[in-house]
């Protein structure tokens, strides 16, 4: 007896199921509209946080400090605000003090920035090659960025005191006569930069050292073929790969000088070193800011000095991107 294999149709759906229900174009449509919702805006929605902590704690209190800047505010009424426009800029600017500031902080920031990167641009060469323990030198060198300012500080201030200093004892060898490092112009702000190239160097050198391992070794072997020695190496490979990072750090060294702070006042301590030494000779911009707003409790010029910082901030971002463009058009 012939018999015929049941098709797919003629078989009986499992019991307790049914079939799903065919999707009517307004839902289809619905539902399209929903996924190009979800994935224009999930992108916002996911950097949102970012924007929002930054609108908090770095917009808002730049734009308030702004409106504080144009008014007459004291420390003792923060309640009672009086319009005077721009006077507080005419203030400060006429303000000898406020020039000796600027002053000094450009040539602490100089002369601590250009040994600063450097020796670290040496240490990062040195520990890009094989050597023993590598793990070890690459802690060590990082440990003076670890330690805080205030303890990096207050050891300084020993080794740079006039009266039995370790600098001054060193010197005493060699038939140097005492210095009294803090009281002087450029020997106080030697101090502060040295303190400045110590607790940085280590940074910046880990930041030099990845990017010299991103360098391709083929780039290395073929100068080393062309019969390049590693000096020769180091000048015409390394360094011109190193360029974008190099303009970063002297960018990101920049804005820190512009801020130092912890360093000055803490070199001499006391009401000295809150007003940048006796005479001014190493008051930086964040001190001057800082008698102003705390010492003074005048606010406005506080502020409108705050603002003046960010004015010179911007104008040095933009004299190191016009170098940054003039130098990759020359090595295009």
């Amino acid at each position: 007896m012939a018999t015929t294999t049941p098709t797919r149709a003629a078989r009986g759906s499992r019991p307790g199921r049914r079939a799903p229900k065919p999707m009517t174009s307004g839902r289809q449509a619905w539902r399209s509209r929903l996924w190009r919702f979800d994935d224009k805006v999930s992108p916002y929605a996911y950097i949102a946080p970012f924007f929002l902590v930054f609108g908090a704690f770095g917009l808002y209190p730049l734009l308030y400090t702004g409106w504080i800047a144009l008014h007459r505010v004291e420390m003792t009424g923060l309640d009672q605000m009086e319009w005077v426009g721009w006077e507080n800029f005419s203030t400060i600017l006429q303000d000898s003090e406020f020039w000796t500031a600027v002053t000094n902080t450009f040539v602490i920031g100089v002369i601590s920035t250009v040994p600063q990167l450097m020796i670290a641009l040496g240490l990062a060469h040195l520990l890009n090659y094989k050597l023993r323990a590598s793990t070890f030198w690459r802690t060590v060198i990082l440990t003076p960025y670890a330690t805080s300012v205030a303890s990096a500080a207050l050891v300084f201030a020993l080794v740079f005191r006039a009266d039995g200093g370790l600098l001054n004892w060193v010197l005493g060898f060699f038939g140097a006569g005492e210095t009294n490092w803090v009281n002087g112009h450029w020997t106080s702000n030697i101090a502060i930069a040295v303190i400045v190239i110590w607790r940085w160097t280590g940074y910046n050198t880990l930041i030099y050292l990845a990017a010299m391992q991103a360098v391709p070794a083929d780039l290395y072997e073929a100068a080393s073929l062309d019969g390049a020695s590693r000096w020769q190496q180091f000048r015409n490979v390394t360094i011109p790969a190193l360029r974008p990072t190099i303009l970063f750090t002297i960018v990101i060294s920049t804005i820190g000088s512009m801020q130092l702070f912890g360093e000055p006042l803490l070199l001499e301590g006391g009401a000295n070193g809150a007003q940048g030494g006796t005479e001014n000779q190493y008051e930086t911009l964040s001190i001057y800011l800082y008698n102003y707003g705390w010492n003074l409790g005048h606010l406005g010029p506080a502020a409108a000095v705050a603002w003046a910082m960010l004015v010179l901030l911007l104008l040095i971002a933009a004299i190191n991107w016009l170098i940054g463009r003039f130098m990759r058009k020359n090595a295009a």
